[in-house]
Formats: C-alpha cells, sequence, structure tokens
C-alpha cells in the first residue's frame, strides 16, 4: 500500500487559489467581451431564436451602426440578408467592406469571400467564380472549390466541373466518383448532339474509369449500338449492369427486349426478363414482361404474372393488370369494366419518382434531380406514393 504524502495537505490550498484566479480572469474576460456588443446585437439574437427575421435584421443593422469596425457584426447581417433573399443589400453591405483602405488581408478575403457567396446566390456566377479563385487561402480552399463546383455543373461546363472535382476529392479526402462519372456522360450527350459517336464513347469508357458501377454510362453505350444496328452488343453491354447495380435493369428492360426482338429472338429476350424478374423481384421488369404477354395474345400468362405478384405484394397497378388480363380471357360483364376503371381512377398518377435528398416528384426518371441537382438521387424504381 503506498504511503500518504503529508505534503499534498499542504499544497491543496495553493491548487485552490491557483483555480480561482484563473476562473476570475475568465469571467473577467467574458464579461469586458460581452459588454463591448451593443444591446442591438443580443436584440438581433432573440429575434432570430423566435423566428422574426425582419425585426433581427433590424436590430443588426442597428448594431452594426454602433459598432462600424465589427466585421463579425457585418457578416451576421449580410448572411441574413441573403437568407431573406434581399441580395443586393448583401452585396452592397460587402463592397463597402472592400473599399475600407485599412482593412489588412486576411480580412479583406473574408469580406471576399461573402461576397462571391452574395453573387453565387444572385446568380452572378461569372463574378462569384472570379472572386472564389481569388481566395488563396488554405482556410477558404474547400468551400471555394464546392462553390465553383457548383457554378461548373449549372453553367454545364464538364471538363471544368471533373476539373474542380478531382482537385476537391485531393483536398477533402471526400470522394466524388459518382459525380464525376457523370460529368462524363453529360459531356457524351453534348458530343452525341453533333453525331460525334466516337469522342462520347471516349467519354463514356472515362466514365466507367471514374466509377466501375456507372449504369448510365452502360445504358448509353447500349443504346449507341443498338441505334447503329448492333443489336447484339447491345445486348451484351446492357447485360453488364446486372453485375453493376441490379436495380437498374428495369431502366433498359423494354429496350433490351426490343433489340431481342430485331434479332428473332424474342422468347429468349423474355426468358431473361422472367430470369430477371425472379431473381430480384423488379415492378418495372413485371410491367415490361406483362405487356410482352399481352402483346403475344397470352392473357393467361399475363394474368398469372399478375396473380403471382398480387400475392406477394398488394398494388393497385397489379390489380389494374389482372383485371385488364381476366376481361381479355373471361369477356367479362359492364360490371367488371366499371371495377377496372374505379381502379385506375384510384391509382390516377401517383405513381412516381420521389428524390431521396429533396423530395422532388418526377413522372420519369432523371439521373440528375431538377429540383436539388442531386446526382443519382431518384431511386431506380417509382412507387405509388411519397416515401
Amino acid at each position: 500500500m503506498m504511503e500518504f504524502e503529508y505534503w499534498w495537505l499542504l499544497a491543496l490550498p495553493l491548487f485552490f487559489t491557483l483555480g480561482w484566479l484563473a476562473a476570475r480572469v475568465d469571467i473577467k474576460q467574458l464579461l469586458s467581451e460581452s459588454t463591448a456588443l451593443p444591446a442591438a446585437y443580443f436584440k438581433g439574437l432573440n429575434f432570430l431564436i423566435t423566428d422574426q427575421h425582419d425585426k433581427a435584421i433590424e436590430a443588426f443593422v442597428e448594431a452594426v451602426e454602433a459598432n462600424a469596425d465589427s466585421l463579425e457584426l457585418h457578416f451576421a447581417l449580410g448572411s441574413l440578408f441573403r437568407r431573406r433573399g434581399e441580395v443586393d443589400r448583401a452585396i452592397n453591405l460587402h463592397l463597402s467592406l472592400l473599399e475600407r483602405k485599412e482593412l489588412p488581408d486576411p480580412q479583406k478575403l473574408a469580406v471576399m469571400a461573402e461576397l462571391a457567396q452574395d453573387y453565387l446566390k444572385a446568380g452572378l456566377l461569372d463574378r462569384a467564380e472570379e472572386l472564389f479563385k481569388l481566395l488563396d487561402d488554405s482556410r477558404y480552399e474547400q468551400p471555394a472549390l464546392r462553390s465553383l463546383l457548383e457554378i461548373y455543373v449549372r453553367e454545364r461546363e464538364w471538363e471544368k466541373a471533373i476539373e474542380t472535382a478531382v482537385e476537391l476529392e485531393r483536398v477533402s479526402g471526400v470522394p466524388f466518383r459518382k459525380e464525376i462519372a457523370q460529368y462524363h456522360c453529360e459531356q457524351a450527350v453534348q458530343t452525341l448532339l453533333s453525331n460525334d459517336r466516337e469522342t462520347a464513347r471516349k467519354h463514356l469508357d472515362e466514365a466507367l474509369d471514374a466509377n466501375k458501377n456507372c449504369v448510365r454510362a452502360n445504358v448509353m453505350l447500349g443504346e449507341m449500338e443498338a441505334l447503329a444496328g448492333n443489336h447484339e452488343a447491345a445486348i451484351s453491354i446492357w447485360k453488364r449492369i446486372e453485375f453493376q447495380q441490379p436495380d437498374y435493369l428495369g431502366l433498359i428492360a423494354s429496350k433490351l427486349l426490343a433489340s431481342y426482338r430485331v434479332l428473332g429472338k424474342t422468347e429468349e429476350g423474355l426468358s431473361l426478363l422472367k430470369t430477371y424478374l425472379q431473381t430480384y423481384k423488379l415492378p418495372s421488369l413485371l410491367n415490361v414482361v406483362y405487356e410482352a404477354a399481352i402483346a403475344q395474345n397470352d392473357a393467361e400468362g399475363a394474368a398469372k404474372l399478375a396473380r403471382d405478384e398480387l400475392v406477394k405484394k398488394p398494388s393497385l397497378q397489379t390489380l389494374d393488370q389482372l383485371l385488364q388480363a381476366r376481361l381479355i380471357i373471361d369477356d367479362a360483364p359492364q360490371d367488371a369494366h366499371i371495377i377496372q376503371q374505379s381502379v385506375r381512377y384510384a391509382i390516377g398518377n401517383r405513381s412516381a419518382y420521389y428524390c431521396s435528398q429533396c423530395g422532388f416528384r418526377a413522372k420519369h426518371y432523371h439521373w440528375q434531380c431538377p429540383a436539388c441537382n442531386a446526382w443519382e438521387s431518384l431511386p431506380s424504381e417509382p412507387s405509388e406514393s411519397a416515401a
């Protein structure tokens, strides 16, 4: 057992005194800092907490007038202006700060960063880009790169977007493989509009190099081959999607079957789709196989498909398909037609794709959400109601 050291008893009062002095210094510093702030600042904070933004702006304007040398107050007011959509006032506020000749370089950079955000918010992308490029301080490197990336995507300058995303990936350690692959796909779209298929194919290969799971690249490569009449090659490319992200097979199911049909191999194509359906249980695959059965006058087969699916998962859309097939088979009475029409009315336009980032509702699939601009944020399968 360790022997008790009596000298600790003598040291305790000393430690207590030192701690009390340190606390007093901290409290005095805190009080001096808080009393240096104008009362309007605290009024503004209170209005912000209670979501009274108009009154908060008035209070911060008063605080800035009372303490014109405080950049923090100016930045708080400028941020409020941006949030309220009063971007012109934010721009004027920050431009007036830049006119101060006595402003040190670090503070000037901070003002430029705020002004760049103002321009971005106002849609003045050229001015915003110019300022973001001038922020050569490490503190602003990542935010500036992210803003520049947003600008290049909005302006559809895909080569600059790729370069910026690669640099942002390097400095942040955050992967941007998915986005970079999509930028290459967008380049392919642009070159296809000018009928430059070789360059488009090069961009799509680069997309797959950036992200081997880029489904869009293989969708487009298959479409290019099909349009050129190379249906065997198109089918081979589309089959790769199963080994990338099989949930996206529904996007190419009808294209795949069409190519098999051109080759006179419809049954082989249907057999492949049925295998996919059995393995991955995708509603979009069921729709394609069902419509193919109806087109081949196989109402019994279509009805069985719908019936088996209803047993697994009740759905108004599948019920509508079963009723349609039964009407063909049984030449059902008028009441059955009324029932089917009622089901279709109940379904309405509920089936849609809902963005996982912002909830945007789209009738057709988009690789980039039209609302929030997120990439691959829409699910591969539509749903009958919002998630």
